[in-house]
């Protein structure tokens, strides 16, 4: 009888669990950079604002998005869902917190999850706590480049290639050690 009490406290919590990980917000860079741009805890967020993913949105007014989009019978870029899948971490207001801006392109969250149930400081200085309350894992192996092919691929009509290490040197920021 115990363990038939376990397991149905263990159910209750994973379901509640998994709801409250299916519920996060965006939050959005600027709310991440609150904490992740100091030298303590690697720039991050300076690394992130340098990138070309911080500028992803804006591509998509370009002269040369405007091109594309008229070749592939796609009236305006910055409002088409094909577009928007990989230019922005998520364009769905259902899925945003008020803070959450998606011009800021392909923001914190698009590799980490959405970070409304992971954002406080008590949870950021447990690993396995943030993870459990939503946070991507990039500690298993080949995490990381399997989330960036999502974009960086043959659907992509600008793709010439994608050499994971290489671009990873370009964006990779320290993951500070707990404590």
């Amino acid at each position: 009888m115990k363990s038939l009490s376990f397991l149905l406290i263990a159910g209750v919590f994973l379901i509640t669990g998994t709801e409250a990980v299916a519920q996060n917000k965006y939050i959005g860079a600027k709310m991440c950079g609150m904490c992740h741009r100091t030298d303590k805890q690697g720039k991050q967020f300076d690394i992130w604002k340098a990138s070309k993913h911080a500028k992803t949105f804006d591509v998509l007014s370009s002269p040369k998005a405007a091109e594309i989009a008229k070749a592939k019978g796609i009236a305006n870029a910055a409002e088409a869902k094909e577009c928007l899948e990989c230019h922005v971490t998520v364009s769905d207001a259902k899925l945003m917190d008020k803070s959450f801006d998606m011009k800021e392109g392909i923001q914190c969250e698009a590799c980490h999850g959405a970070g409304s149930a992971y954002k406080t400081i008590t949870l950021m200085k447990d690993h396995a706590k943030a993870v459990a309350a939503g946070m991507s894992d990039f500690s298993v192996k080949g995490a990381a480049e399997k989330r960036c092919k999502t974009c960086h691929n043959e659907k992509s009509p600008t793709f010439k290639g994608f050499e994971f290490d290489k671009m990873w040197a370009k964006i990779e920021h320290k993951v500070p050690k707990a404590g």
